[in-house]
């Protein structure tokens, strides 16, 4: 098993995946992923394709966070980047999983409302970011968001 060690964060090549704008990009917590997988949970509201195997609610009481804040913090992070679309599965980029090879629903969707991959995976790591922030067991998250942070900054994408 190979392993990423990145800004003091150690990454199981088993449970990131690159993909464009995101070279470390954990996969969800239903296949395994960190806390920062958060952002790529499907809608809880909606019937659940790896119920059976869904790790959000573990993950999101390890960090801190209620079920109701992950899913006002995907609503707000929506909002505030016109990611609402009637076309994709929950309604919106903030709830899309990460399919590595595409999404017939998902793909037009992030073209047209993001420009690239490159800038939708670039979004999600922000929604990463925010998630992570409003954790209240700080010592379950503070290396992702040391990790997150220095990346963006380098990246320009926060200051």
């Amino acid at each position: 098993m190979e392993s990423l060690v990145v800004n003091s964060v150690e990454f199981d090549d088993e449970f990131v995946r690159h993909v464009p704008g995101w070279d470390d990009a954990p996969v969800p917590p239903c296949f395994g992923g960190d806390p920062r997988g958060l952002a790529f949970c499907c809608d809880p509201r909606y019937p659940l394709a790896y119920e059976f195997k869904c790790q959000r609610a573990r993950l999101l009481e390890e960090i801190g966070i209620t079920e109701e804040e992950h899913i006002r913090i995907k609503q707000l992070f929506s909002k505030e980047h016109d990611w609402d679309d009637e076309r994709v599965c929950f309604k919106s980029l903030s709830f899309c999983c990460l399919r590595r090879h595409g999404c017939p629903n998902r793909d037009p969707v992030i073209a047209e409302k993001c420009g690239s991959m490159e800038e939708y995976y670039r979004k999600k790591r922000l929604l990463a970011l925010k998630i992570l922030k409003m954790a209240r067991n700080k010592e379950k998250v503070q290396p992702y968001i040391e990790h997150e942070e220095a990346v963006l900054r380098e990246l320009g994408l926060i200051e």
